[in-house]
């Protein structure tokens, strides 16, 4: 037969393990939704860390290419005319020409072609026009152009 200390010990146990089951399940559930929220949490910074990179890869080309003012994108001249120093560059390199050959088609000096690209000057009119003239040719007639004006 047990002895009573033994029989008063276990049931003592057996009390304190359901009076901490009844007060554990409220912080077992606690903690699940902590841990949920935490879960949303972490995918949310994700996706914000997503768009911070997106939206430094893109202020990273606006820095290497600096966008011209409105007034300044839009402006024509008297020909109607616009002139876009992007514009232009982006046509100078699908075409495959140097500054030096670009200012030979357009009746300017590569340097003239440089100062354009970077807005630090702008077309006179009669190179504006040749500018725009350039715009709708190809690689192989570009190349008879140059040919015919470094023959001469």
């Amino acid at each position: 037969m047990p002895d009573i200390a033994s029989v008063f010990k276990a049931e003592i146990t057996r009390l304190a393990r359901k009076e901490l089951r009844g007060n554990s399940d409220g912080l077992k559930k606690t903690v699940a939704a902590q841990r949920a929220d935490i879960a949303s949490l972490k995918r949310r910074v994700q996706a914000l860390e997503a768009m911070v990179k997106r939206l430094a890869k893109g202020s990273e080309t606006e820095r290497r290419r600096p966008r011209p003012e409105p007034s300044e994108a839009a402006e024509s001249g008297p020909s109607g005319l616009r002139f876009r120093a992007a514009g232009m560059a982006a046509n100078r390199k699908r075409l495959g020409l140097s500054a030096a050959d670009f200012g030979l088609l357009v009746g300017a000096t590569g340097q003239s072609i440089y100062a354009w690209e970077t807005g630090k000057a702008k077309p006179r009119p009669q190179a504006l026009a040749a500018i725009a003239a350039l715009r709708g040719i190809g690689k192989r007639e570009v190349e008879a152009r140059l040919e015919t004006l470094k023959a001469r």
